[in-house]
């Protein structure tokens, strides 16, 4: 059965600064694209935390979800959250098949959250997801080396997913950056 998916997600902390851009397409098995204008990055917890997803739409609201009741239940604290996820993610039979990811973060850390139990920090403050992440990341990376000192988070997130949206069939140019 065919899917809707989404995807391209890219976080960075930066010169004290969050972001997380996300593209906007939306698309149906491998060929028709069904939506332009998605809304993939949130702010949760009363806008402290930032959270983007890649993969099945419907699994990733049930992911948004629970990570925020995790959220909730351990006052913020977004290292416990993340891994009290993955482990229920991971543990659970019906939860074991949702087919996303997650990239959450805060001020003070950035995490990538999967259903196989991964709870990932980077080294370097970037992060990627999806069919685009890739193209995003090496952009991202490169960017941060490269032109950080001129370029603002927000200004990185954004580049790196136009930069993903003009190599990826899968990524679009509609961006939505979030930051904190």
């Amino acid at each position: 059965m065919e899917q809707f998916h989404a995807t391209t997600i890219f976080a960075i902390q930066h010169n004290g600064a969050c972001a997380m851009a996300g593209d906007g397409q939306v698309t149906f098995g491998n060929a028709v694209v069904m939506k332009h204008t998605a809304k993939k990055v949130r702010k949760l917890f009363n806008g402290k935390v930032l959270a983007g997803f890649a993969g099945s739409v419907a699994d990733a609201f049930t992911l948004f979800e629970m990570f925020e009741g995790k959220l909730e239940e351990f006052n913020g604290n977004l290292q416990r959250a993340a891994v009290e996820l993955a482990k229920e993610w991971r543990s659970d039979k019906i939860l074991r098949r949702l087919e996303a990811m997650l990239i959450v973060m805060d001020e003070r850390h950035l995490l990538l959250v999967s259903g196989t139990g991964e709870v990932i920090e980077p080294d370097d403050g970037v992060l990627a997801i999806g069919s685009g992440g890739n193209y995003a990341l090496a952009a991202g990376r490169a960017l941060k080396q490269y032109a950080g000192g001129q370029m603002a988070a927000k200004e990185i997130a954004k580049a790196a997913l136009e930069i993903a949206s003009d190599i990826c069939v899968y990524t679009n140019s509609h961006i939505i950056v979030e930051e904190l």
